[in-house]
């Protein structure tokens, strides 16, 4: 563990910056971009990645969060993405087994609905065989007895059966900070709240990107060989800002809104991958602790990506083809408790609707150099950084020469991310065991440490040595854990305001919202102390967390 991940260590790193030049610089701090990272770091690429604001700010913290193969794609004929996507959720799995947990997911199959019960039992047997899934984890098809059996609230007069089959759910912001801290360790330099304003030049050839830090107003030029544009929604920004213009293809964004509800307002017993009625999408329930998160909604999107949020028609749509498919339940608006948005970055096809649209990758290179990639999957995102690693290194070859065309191949198949040393299942649990029995001092309960162990994986070893430490000094020793966590996400994971941490750090606002009432101003104070704010600056963290707190319910 070191602390070239610091919130304290800006100058530093910004230091490093300036004054080296590096083989890659990656444009973007969500999934893709720390997959790049790590991938070009890991093959011996000197590495800079920068992001205009946190780490997996963007579409990174704002999926359905779930690892998975894509099942509905095989109605579009997508073999490939399938084959590739559904073989990838094994290797995430296996290299984040405490971040990405196996999860049942029900198909009902329904009259009407987008696929017959021997379309979907053939559909999910090509799911497993395209990815590789193991015995225990392949579908099992149920008649109307068994769906009611293992989900007593489904809707039942319009029920033909249904299957059973495995997914990965996972938290999207914690894999993207995980990921970025693993290609940090390997030597990468990585530096959020830093935004491109233009680039660098020798002839017409990208050679560096100018930057402004968006916490100091300092600005200055980093220096590089290749630059490559990983920022989702805004590839096409960081486009045209080189080119002045987008020719050829070009971005199609849509957006995803998801609803949070508490658990017992739909008490479901796994997840559950259901038909809207409204037309032919479909709908995740996932249950995560005490909370069932449901979406996602799939419309074009033209405002300003920076601010995409939930509409009241969006909310609408997911409460009602819920009620539809769980006619027992009867959620309304008021039962929603928090809320997301997020953009998919898709590439623009004539004529097709958004939920058409295909989810493959796209690599664009532009005359001067400046490569780019957009489109995918939170599932696929090693694969892609393979690709535009392999492409990249093929250039760095061709106009430099040795030593970049001696370097290996991906190694990421086998790179364990942060925290994620764990070589099966069974020793995630007997790890989280340990740390139960470590953490009675702390009084906290096993579930506690449970969703701990998740969150960190075995760099809660650091944090739970460290509240052990401060907790002569605190009043309540429950508190000494979220003083130690605060201390560890400023100090390990670049953390440098409230919605760092209580958005992408722990998932707090999305999952956990009715329980921050009246702990965000306590987190407030303690990073207020770690981070040496003035009051000024805290009373303006704290209004800016106030407007996300606020924003969540606002539709």
């Amino acid at each position: 563990m070191n602390n070239r991940f610091s919130a304290l260590n800006r100058d530093a790193i910004q230091k490093e910056l300036i004054s080296d030049e590096y083989d890659i610089i990656v444009i973007g701090g969500g999934i893709t971009g720390a997959g790049i990272a790590l991938d070009a770091v890991s093959r011996g690429l000197k590495v800079a990645l920068i992001e205009k604001k946190d780490f997996a700010w963007g579409t990174s913290s704002r999926s359905t969060k779930l690892i998975h193969g894509g099942l509905r794609y095989l109605k579009q004929f997508e073999i490939n993405l399938v084959r590739e996507v559904g073989r990838e959720r094994a290797i995430v799995h296996r290299n984040a087994r405490h971040l990405v947990i196996p999860e049942k997911m029900l198909l009902p199959i329904v009259e009407g609905g987008s696929l017959g019960k021997a379309l979907s039992s053939i559909g999910l047997w090509v799911y497993d065989y395209l990815a590789h899934v193991e015995r225990q984890e392949r579908r099992k098809m149920l008649d109307k007895k068994e769906v009611i059996a293992v989900e007593p609230l489904v809707r039942t007069d319009i029920l033909k059966g249904g299957g059973l089959y495995f997914e990965y759910r996972t938290d999207d912001a914690r894999l993207t900070i995980e990921v970025m801290k693993s290609a940090v360790n390997r030597g990468a330099a990585c530096l959020n709240y830093t935004e491109v304003t233009g680039y660098a030049y020798k002839g017409k050839q990208v050679s560096g990107v100018k930057v402004t830090d968006q916490l100091s107003g300092k600005s200055y030029i980093i220096n590089s060989k290749k630059v490559i544009n990983a920022t989702g929604p805004w590839v096409d920004h960081l486009r045209k800002l080189d080119s002045g213009k987008v020719t050829g293809k070009r971005l199609h964004l849509t957006k995803g809104v998801h609803i949070v509800v508490p658990r017992h307002r739909l008490p479901i017993q796994q997840a559950v991958y259901f038909d809207v009625e409204a037309d032919d999408r479909m709908q995740f329930a996932v249950p995560r602790d005490e909370i069932t998160y449901i979406g996602t909604t799939d419309t074009t999107f033209k405002a300003d990506p920076d601010h995409p949020t939930s509409k009241g028609e969006d909310v609408d749509y997911i409460l009602e083809s819920t009620n539809h498919m769980f006619p027992g339940i009867n959620l309304t608006r008021k039962d929603v408790v928090s809320s997301w948005a997020g953009l998919r970055p898709l590439i623009h096809q004539q004529g097709k609707d958004p939920s058409e649209l295909s989810r493959k990758d796209e690599i664009f290179n532009a005359k001067s150099g400046l490569i780019s990639i957009a489109g995918g999957k939170l599932t696929g995102y090693r694969k892609m950084a393979e690709r535009i690693v392999d492409l990249t290194i093929d250039k760095l070859g061709e106009e430099y020469g040795a030593p970049y065309s001696d370097l290996p191949y991906c190694q990421t198949e086998l790179i364990q991310v942060s925290g994620g040393d764990f070589n099966t299942d069974q020793c995630v649990d007997t790890y989280i065991t340990e740390k139960i029995e470590q953490a009675e001092p702390l009084e906290l309960t096993a579930i506690e440490v449970t969703r701990l162990v998740r969150r960190y994986g075995k760099n809660l070893d650091v944090i739970l040595q460290k509240a052990i430490d401060i907790m002569p000094q605190q009043i309540d020793p429950n508190q000494s854990m979220l003083v130690a966590e605060i201390w560890y996400a400023v100090n390990f994971e670049q953390c440098n305001n409230l919605n760092d941490y209580l958005i992408r750090r722990t998932g707090r606002l999305y999952f956990e919202r009715e329980q921050l009432g009246e702990l965000y101003p306590l987190i407030a104070n303690e990073m207020a102390k770690v981070l040496q704010w003035s009051n000024k600056q805290k009373t303006a963290e704290l209004k800016a967390f106030e407007k996300e707190y606020l924003e969540v319910l606002e539709f």
